[in-house]
């Protein structure tokens, strides 16, 4: 409390340091790593994830609810749990390349990524995964980005014919306040994938023309027989 008996005003530090704190037990964090690929779960599921009984779970996923990780839905009497929104699936990954090494794998053995999310998937706006990481290295192979200071990444002018010619709007990429390009390690994969503006305007594309299709309920994405040729074609991409 304030001076006076008021409440503290909820300041981003604040803010912070609760979701510090929320994430600072082993068996919370198993549950939210459990999360990443985007699908809903009962809390019988998250107890089992992350080795408590079902009242403890409960009294966890209060606390993550609280701190505005997770969010639920309820389905009959169930309750059905999911990460509150992207920035929480990128600050997990974020946290899963922050531990490095081990402690990193160990991480990632944890949320237990299947086939389909480590082959392909959205990291928050764009193209992640081995499909993802692939892109962004043939990118490279072409010309077509330039590395510049830390991870940032400029096109050149084979690169911005190229990618317009392929439906990359790289003009509307260039507009706004947010990064342009840079490349974004990949928490599966520990190879860089092409995040930003750019990075976002991939995966319009590719969604737009039918290269991907997004699965029901996670963030998962399944290349399509038009993907498989048009990156072939396009790109030289074997898949």
């Amino acid at each position: 409390m304030a001076a006076g008996g008021e409440p503290k005003p909820d300041t981003p530090a604040l803010r912070a340091a609760r979701i510090g704190a929320a994430l600072a037990a082993p068996a919370r964090a198993r549950m939210l790593l459990h999360l990443l690929d985007g699908r809903p779960r009962s809390s019988t599921e998250l107890a089992a994830v992350g080795g408590v009984g079902a009242a403890t779970a409960s009294t966890h996923l209060r606390r993550l609810e609280a701190a505005r990780l997770v969010e639920a839905a309820a389905a009959g009497r169930h309750r059905y749990y999911r990460l509150r929104g992207p920035e929480t699936g990128a600050l997990l990954e974020a946290l899963c390349v922050a531990a490095g090494g081990n402690a990193a794998a160990d991480m990632a053995r944890a949320a237990a990524p299947a086939a389909p999310i480590r082959a392909a998937r959205s990291c928050y706006d764009h193209l992640a995964g081995i499909l993802g990481v692939r892109i962004h290295e043939r990118l490279q192979a072409l010309g077509w980005l330039q590395r510049g200071a830390g991870r940032e990444y400029a096109v050149t002018a084979a690169g911005e014919a190229g990618l317009e010619a392929l439906g990359v709007d790289v003009a509307a990429a260039r507009v706004g306040r947010r990064r342009f390009a840079f490349g974004c390690l990949d928490w599966t994969e520990r190879r860089w994938h092409l995040a930003g503006a750019l990075g976002a305007e991939v995966l319009a594309m590719a969604l737009r023309r039918g290269w991907v299709r997004r699965e029901a309920e996670t963030r998962a994405l399944a290349v399509t027989r038009t993907g498989r040729r048009a990156l072939a074609a396009r790109l030289g991409m074997q898949l």
